[in-house]
């Protein structure tokens, strides 16, 4: 993956792993709050919560990456529905946020798997830190 500059991204936890997304994507974070699950829902839909007004679909997306189901799942990251290119509002259900850093693109390594969607690449952190796993809002779930 190759950028021409710097790229801010969030880093956040899924289970025991460091995930990161594009900042750009993020329209902002909440706190989990009480989630309507939907009928015949594809598995990774958790349901639909009302944040300011707009009722968003909120995606599980350790059903997406196919992650052990560990963790607290206490915030909501809500994605700037402009920038996905799709009319309505969406969320992933997260553990924990951790902080929001500028990635060199001489730090990105490509995904190690081919075509798997929604893996961007791997930032290596180096001895102690490990791996951060830069993901997509555009993840599909798992067949």
């Amino acid at each position: 993956m190759a950028a021409a500059s710097n790229t801010q991204v969030l880093e956040f936890d899924l289970g025991t792993e460091r995930y990161c997304i594009d900042i750009e994507f993020v329209s902002q974070i909440v706190d989990r709050q009480h989630i309507t699950p939907l009928p015949n829902a594809p598995t990774h839909v958790e349901g639909v919560t009302d944040l300011r007004g707009e009722t968003t679909t909120i995606v599980d997306p350790k059903v997406l990456f196919d992650i052990e189901a560990t963790g607290d799942e206490d915030h909501i990251v809500v994605f700037d529905s402009d920038q996905l290119g799709e009319g309505s509002a969406m969320g992933w259900q997260i553990d924990t946020v951790h902080r929001v850093v500028d990635v060199a693109p001489d730090e990105i390594e490509s995904s190690p798997i081919d075509g798997q969607t929604g893996i961007e690449g791997v930032i290596d952190r180096g001895e102690g830190e490990g791996f951060v796993i830069w993901v997509s809002p555009d993840a599909e779930p798992p067949e």
